[in-house]
This record gives C-alpha cells, sequence and structure tokens, in this order.
C-alpha cells in the first residue's frame, strides 16, 4: 500500500529540519554518470581560444594596451622569446595535454590491441589519424569512444575522450610508457573492481577532465557547466602547462615587452616562486570552486590565498594517498611532501632549489645542472650539497657505507618508496630512514629498499649501531605514525596534542592533528585546538583547527573565533563566520551574510550554503531555495546541496522540480544514497 502524500512530505521534511541543524557540511564533487550512448554523434574538438573570450573583460585601462589577465598564447610568446619556446616545446610540460594524433600517441592502437582486467576490458584501434577504445560505457554495455586527446605520454599516458554533453572523460585504461610498456588500469589497482555505479568507474564524474585534470593540465581554462541542458563547455589558450601558467597572462607583455608586465619566477620570493609550481604538484582544495575563472591563481599570487593543500583526508574520509605518518605514498604530491621537510621547514627549500625552469638547461626530470658532480652521486644528490657540504666532505663518515649507491644522499633521504601506476618515485619528505615505523605502522623504510633480505627490526638494530643518535633523529616519524595510525588510535591523544602544539612542526601536519584530535576525542580535544588556534598566524592552520572546533560544538571558543572575524586570510573568515553561525551566534551570521554578498567573495559556495541552513531553521523556505539555487550555480556538481536543494521543492509542493535535482545529484554522484532514498520516496508516493 502505497503511503499517501501529505505523509510522504512530512517524512521529507522531518529529514530536511533533522540535518539543517549542524554544522554546514562537506562540499564534496563526487561522480556523475555519462549521460550520452558512445553511438552518439562525436562533437567536435574544443578549440584553444583565449580564456579572456569566454570571461568577462578585466577592467581597461587608458594607456590602449591590452589590460592585465588577458593572455597571449605560447606562440605570441614565441616570438621573442624563441630558444625559450623551442626548449619548452621539446619538454613534457607541453605535453602535459596533447591531441590525439600520431605526434603525441605514445600507447599502441594496433588492430586488436587488448586488455582485460579484473573488471574492466578495451580494445584498441587506429584508423589513420584517428584512434579509438573499445569498452564499456555508463549502460554497461561495450561501445568504441573516439580518443581525441591524450595526457601526459613521459611515464604514462591517459586517453580522453569527449562525450556528446561536453565532458571529458578519462577513458578506462592507461598505457604505462616506462616498464613493461602496457596497457594498465590503475583507477582498478587502487579502488578495486569498478562497476558503472561506483564514483571512479570511467564515465562517471569522478573521472571528468574537467573535475579532475584540465585546471593543471592546460593553460587559461575557462570551464562551464550550463545546469539547464546538462552541458559543459570547456575553452583554453594552451593545451598543456604553456608559458602563460608559470609567468602569468602575458597579452599585455607581449605588446608593451615591459619587464613589469610578465611574472618572472625566479624574482619573486621564496614563498610566491614556490607557490608557482604548488599550484599543480600537489592536489588540493581550492577556496573558489574550479568554474570559477575570475578567482583562478595566477603567478605573483599567494598559494594560501587561493588553496589548500589535501594532506591525509579528502573532505571527511582518509585518503589513501598517504602512509599513516602523514607522508604522501603516491606521486605528484610533491608539494605536500616538501612542506613537511626540514629542508623546507629549517632550510627554506622550495621546488626551484632543486629544479630549473622547463625550457633552461637541466639535467632529466628538471634537475639543475651542477658545475661539479663527483663520480659516486647522482645529479639529483648534486643538487644538496648546496646546502650540505660538510656532509659532503664527511664522505663515508657520514655515510657509513662503502658502497657507491649509498654515498648518494637519495639512497637514504629520498627512497624511492612512493607509487606510481607501475613506477617507483623519490619521497620528497626528505627524511631519515625509520624502520621502527615498518615494524609498527607498515610504512616503507629507506634502509629495507637496499636490504630486502634484511628484517626491518635488523635494521634499526644496524641504525643504533652505526649512527648512535639516530633514535632521537626518527623521534619525529615514530610521533606522526603513532598519532594519526588508526591503529594507535586509542592512545594516539598525548601524541596528537604534541604535533599540534610543536611551533616547528608543519602547519599541514598540525592541522592533521587537529582534525584527528577532534574526532577521536570530541569536546575533549577543545583546551589543546584553543590553544593552538591563539599560538599560530599560520592561516591553514587556523582554518583547520577551526574546522575541528566546529566538527566538535566547542562553544568555549566563540570569543576566540570572533576575534578572527576580521582576519586578514579569507579562509580564516569563512572558517570563523560559518562555524559561529552553526553556533547560533549572530556575529558569525552577519559575518557569513557579508562573505556572501560582497563582490569579491560572493563566488565562495559554503557562506550560500550557510545561508540555506540557517533559513531552513527559519523555516524560510523561498530565502532557502535562492541560497542553495546560488550555490549551485557556482558549484553545480555538489550533490548534497542538490539533495537538500530537492527537499525544499518537494516540501513546497514542486515535487517534479524536486526529482529534477534528485536526478541531477545522481548524475554527479550515482551512489548518492540520500538521493537514491528520496527519488524511491517519491515514486511510491505517486
Amino acid at each position: 500500500m502505497r503511503p499517501a502524500r501529505p505523509a510522504l512530505l512530512a517524512l521529507v521534511l522531518l529529514a530536511l529540519i533533522g540535518t539543517a541543524a549542524g554544522v554546514t557540511f562537506a562540499l564534496r564533487t563526487p561522480a556523475a554518470p555519462a549521460t550520452a550512448s558512445a553511438s552518439a554523434p562525436t562533437p567536435p574538438k574544443p578549440a584553444p581560444v583565449p580564456v579572456a573570450q569566454a570571461t568577462p573583460p578585466p577592467t581597461e585601462v587608458k594607456d590602449g594596451h591590452p589590460p592585465r589577465g588577458v593572455y597571449a598564447g605560447a606562440e605570441a610568446c614565441g616570438e621573442c622569446h624563441e630558444d625559450e619556446h623551442s626548449e619548452w616545446s621539446k619538454g613534457w610540460h607541453s605535453r602535459a595535454l596533447s591531441p590525439a594524433t600520431s605526434k603525441f600517441v605514445v600507447g599502441d592502437y594496433r588492430k586488436n590491441t587488448h586488455f582485460k582486467g579484473d573488471s574492466s576490458e578495451a580494445w584498441m584501434r587506429r584508423d589513420g589519424e584517428h584512434h579509438f577504445m573499445r569498452t564499456k560505457g555508463a549502460d554497461g554495455q561495450l561501445a568504441e569512444f573516439p580518443v581525441q586527446w591524450v595526457v601526459g605520454g613521459k611515464r604514462m599516458q591517459d586517453p580522453v575522450t569527449v562525450l556528446a554533453d561536453g565532458r571529458w572523460q578519462v577513458l578506462p585504461v592507461y598505457y604505462h610508457v616506462t616498464g613493461k610498456s602496457e596497457w594498465v588500469d590503475y583507477s582498478e589497482t587502487k579502488q578495486g573492481a569498478l562497476t558503472p555505479d561506483h564514483p571512479f568507474f570511467w564515465a562517471n564524474f569522478r573521472r571528468s577532465a574537467q573535475h579532475a585534470c584540465l585546471d593543471c593540465h592546460v593553460t587559461g581554462l575557462d570551464a562551464r557547466h550550463d545546469r539547464a541542458t546538462h552541458t559543459w563547455t570547456t575553452r583554453f589558450t594552451d593545451a598543456g602547462v604553456a608559458c602563460e601558467s608559470c609567468h602569468g597572462p602575458g597579452a599585455r607583455h607581449a605588446d608593451t615587452q615591459d619587464p613589469k608586465d610578465i611574472v618572472q619566477p625566479s624574482k619573486l620570493s621564496s614563498e610566491l616562486g614556490f607557490a608557482v609550481c604548488a599550484q599543480c604538484h600537489g592536489p588540493r582544495r581550492p577556496l573558489f570552486p574550479i568554474l570559477d575563472g575570475a578567482h583562478r591563481f595566477q603567478p605573483g599570487q599567494k598559494y594560501e590565498d587561493f588553496y589548500q593543500p589535501i594532506v591525509l583526508f579528502v573532505g571527511n574520509e582518509r585518503s589513501g594517498d598517504y602512509f599513516t605518518d602523514g607522508r604522501p605514498s603516491t606521486s605528484s604530491f610533491e608539494y605536500q611532501a616538501l612542506i613537511q621537510s626540514q629542508c623546507h621547514l629549517q632550510g627554506g627549500a622550495t621546488c626551484l632549489t632543486c629544479h630549473t625552469a622547463p625550457h633552461e638547461p637541466h639535467a632529466p626530470n628538471e634537475l639543475n645542472l651542477p658545475e661539479k658532480t663527483a663520480a659516486k652521486i647522482s645529479v639529483g644528490s648534486a643538487t644538496c650539497q648546496q646546502c650540505h657540504a660538510d656532509l659532503f666532505a664527511a664522505g663515508t663518515k657520514h655515510t657509513q657505507h662503502t658502497g657507491r649507491a649509498a654515498q648518494d644522499c637519495l639512497a637514504c633521504h629520498m627512497p624511492p618508496v612512493v607509487s606510481g601506476v607501475l613506477d617507483k618515485f623519490a619521497d620528497h619528505a626528505l627524511d631519515v630512514p625509520a624502520p621502527g615505523n615498518t615494524t609498527r605502522h607498515a610504512i616503507p623504510n629507506a634502509c629495507n629498499t637496499c636490504h630486502t633480505k634484511q628484517t626491518p627490526e635488523a635494521m634499526d638494530q644496524a641504525l643504533t649501531k652505526l649512527w648512535p643518535d639516530s633514535a632521537k633523529r626518527q623521534e619525529r616519524r615514530v610521533r606522526l605514525a603513532d598519532a594519526f595510525d588508526d591503529k594507535t588510535a586509542d592512545t594516539s591523544r598525548p601524541a596528537l596534542e604534541a604535533v599540534l602544539a610543536d611551533s616547528k612542526e608543519a602547519a599541514s601536519l598540525r592541522g592533521v592533528a587537529a582534525k584527528v584530535l577532534g574526532r577521536r576525542y570530541k569536546k575533549e580535544a577543545v583546551p589543546a585546538l584553543r590553544a593552538a588556534l591563539k599560538g599560530t598566524q599560520d592561516s591553514v592552520l587556523r582554518a583547520d583547527v577551526i574546522d575541528a572546533l566546529g566538527a566538535v560544538g566547542g562553544k568555549e571558543a566563540t570569543e576566540d573565533l570572533a576575534a578572527l572575524l576580521q582576519d586578514g586570510s579569507t579562509w580564516v573568515r569563512q572558517s570563523a563566520a560559518l562555524t559561529l553561525a552553526s553556533f547560533g551566534d549572530t556575529r558569525g551570521t552577519a559575518a557569513v551574510e557579508a562573505l556572501a554578498s560582497r563582490p569579491e567573495t560572493s563566488g565562495l559556495v559554503q557562506p550560500h550554503i550557510m545561508l540555506g541552513q540557517l533559513a531552513v531553521r527559519r523555516k524560510d523556505l523561498p530565502t532557502a531555495i535562492r541560497e542553495f539555487e546560488r550555490a549551485l550555480d557556482l558549484q553545480p556538481y555538489n550533490a548534497d546541496a542538490l539533495v537538500r536543494l530537492a527537499d525544499l521543492y518537494v516540501v513546497q509542493g514542486q515535487v517534479e522540480k524536486g526529482k529534477e535535482q534528485l536526478e541531477d545529484a545522481l548524475r554527479f554522484d550515482p551512489q548518492s544514497r540520500a538521493a537514491k532514498q528520496r527519488l524511491s520516496m517519491l515514486k511510491q508516493g505517486r
């Protein structure tokens, strides 16, 4: 027997009011299923056009030259900088994204080339300049998809197809160039068997290049989504990491040829120069949504004004890309690793300490070319000499090894323990070996990468014998692992509080400690969190601590938070405002309203969502709908916001409109339990 419509609406309203009572929900960006079959007509290749054509023009200047913020394109740069352009075009930054032509495709597309994994299967073929992959689509049926773009090609190359709705989707099988030169399904390796409703199934939104790739693999991105038609448009100035990715938009400089109209990373401060590389060399959470071209990071700006590095957690979920001591275990997290190294914390090392620009003379992997390299060390190790000349002079007295390989700094301090598909890469956390963490926390150590037949316990004993102070040097990594590992959660409080209180520790790891402490110890964590908040000026750490206080309902910190509503960091102001508003503090509500209304911050998503939640508490449904709609205009792929908006429409009697939001939520997150449950209720109530 079907429940009557009033009973259904009452159930939905109760669910809505119940879920709206807490703090703002996490802004996840899950998956969306393909909306068109493979047999649909293939759209023309999106034309690389200057991003300025697709975004509001920058403020005009009176001197007749192009305004700042307008892109010129790499070809324009090459007209004056011919040598640099030529060297750049030979490197892999220029190949971050390429059209799928024979010039750039490195994969094996011979007739009937076949790959079969546990849950994926694909056949590749080539027809002249056109490449194709036959595999299961969103409907679970085999279909052939044209490969229109390829990502990379140095170590692996990912094929990309453009679906009829404009989404660029990374196909399920990658070509692994190094090693055996073979096809692999990296997502299946990491996620397990993938069915079409899994977020990481290739046709779903989590595998969309607009969501996960293009921000770093093209220059001058302008990606847009039309909520009414469920279609995407994608434009950019250059495919690949071109000149203006590192030097900033250059149309004005191309016209004036004035040095002040372009950015030279090597002439920036250490912090700002570091940010140029950091913008892409490590996954990050953007302050503004990915579709907001007006608030996109530009070289010369502060990293923390736009991003927070993802460390150990992705939203509320623990990441599988980290060892339990907080070191990245997966490649492409170089920034997250380096900022927790003592080379950075004490020595101020950045990417440019060891690496060059891609258009300058360099050793492999853009490493600096040293003037003189000792016979027993690598080029990479030679970069260490600029800071550690005394250790080089000590030779075997420092290394305590006679073998040639052990004279290389990288062997002990940057061991190849970081995974990348089928390759292993150097650990950029640059720390000392800690075999005890291998035994206790299953974290690989440098010693056992060479001494493969020895146990970690034997390596620990050998370290103590060769370096009597090794235990002291290892204390930091042991403390971090004891703090973060779920295996030691029951005894982790002293380690967590010590990490959080340590002003010499990396702010990113202290922020993780704040989150974990709050999760495990709830209100008991509040004193330590308040002390950390008062004891730091670091905006990333402050934002993490504030979020932890909000998660545990730490109203004792209300006045501490109110003092930060005028902080110089937008991250901090937003976190403080949202948390205070969730506590019911009117000062927080006023601050959220200001963030949502001021031109420079109106593009932030979370203030609009919080205002929608607060309106629901007041039963002001028109205001709640307006704010959720605004949030979704900014971030249309937020499945949680779509579900809440659906609830509001249903409560107002607009059931069909509510169903549309729920169906849209499932486009972006096919595993959304809330969307599925509500759709089922609506179908039963008709």
